[in-house]
């Protein structure tokens, strides 16, 4: 259980990152998000999840 809870802490870390970096780019990101199709927004979801299990497999 604490091995997930620093994941997650992990990840709010790195997710507040760009929003705090650059605010603008940020925005403007999400901008380009809304305007994707579910299905290209699935894709992405997807690719990250994928990308994420292979590099969780290769640290183990």
């Amino acid at each position: 259980m604490n091995e997930l809870l620093s994941a997650l802490a992990l990840v709010l870390i790195i997710e507040g990152l760009m929003p705090l970096i650059s605010p603008a780019r940020w925005r403007e990101v999400f901008s380009r998000i809304l305007a994707m199709s579910d299905g290209q927004i699935r894709f992405i979801g997807l690719a990250s999840m994928l990308l994420g299990l292979l590099g969780w497999f290769w640290l183990r």
